[in-house]
C-alpha cells in the first residue's frame, strides 16, 4: 500500500509529513509484529487456515493444546488493540488523523476476521470500524463484504 501511494501521489492516504508517516508506519509495524499473530492464533484454525510453523496448531500437540493455545491468543489479544486506542488512535477518529490512511485500512480489514471467533469488541473499536466503512465507502464495504461471507460461509459449515 505505501508503494502505490507513493507512486501515485496518494498522499491522503499514507502523508509525506515524517511525523505522520512514521505513526503509520509504527502502526503498521505493530499491526505485524504483535496484533497479527494473536489474530492468526486466534482465528486460523476456526477460518481453516493453516497457522505459522513452529505454532501448537502445527506440532503434535493434541486438539484441546490446540484449543487452548487458540483460547490463549484470544484472550491476549485485548491488550495490544488497546494499544491502538490509547496510543494509535489517542482521541483522534484515525490513525492517519482525521481520515483514514493505509495503516487504517490495514488495522479494519484485520479486525474483521475476528468476527469469525465471535470476539467481543470493545465499543470503541466498533464505532472505530463503522467510521471506517463509513468513511471509505465501497472502497472498504466491497472487500469487507467477501471476508463477512466467508466467514458466514465457514460458520455454516460447522453447523
Amino acid at each position: 500500500m505505501s508503494y502505490l501511494c507513493n507512486k501515485h501521489g496518494l498522499e491522503r492516504f499514507y502523508p509525506t509529513d515524517p511525523g505522520k508517516r512514521a505513526m503509520i508506519d509504527s502502526a503498521n509495524c505493530y499491526l505485524l509484529a504483535t496484533f497479527y499473530p494473536l489474530l492468526a492464533r486466534a482465528t486460523y484454525p476456526t477460518l481453516g487456515f493453516g497457522q505459522y510453523a513452529g505454532e501448537v496448531g502445527t506440532s503434535d500437540a493434541d486438539d484441546a493444546m490446540k484449543a487452548k493455545a487458540a483460547k490463549d491468543a484470544e484472550t491476549a489479544l485485548g491488550e495490544p488493540l488497546e494499544v491502538y486506542n490509547t496510543f494509535f488512535l489517542a482521541g483522534k477518529p484515525f490513525i492517519g488523523g482525521d481520515q483514514p490512511s493505509i495503516a487504517d485500512m490495514r488495522f479494519a480489514a484485520s479486525l474483521e476476521f475476528l468476527r469469525a471467533i465471535d470476539y467481543q469488541f470493545p465499543e470503541w473499536a466498533e464505532d472505530y470500524l463503522a467510521r471506517t466503512e463509513e468513511t471509505l465507502g465501497d472502497a472498504y464495504s466491497e472487500p469487507a463484504a467477501d471476508v463477512r461471507g466467508y466467514i458466514e460461509y465457514v460458520r455454516s459449515q460447522s453447523g
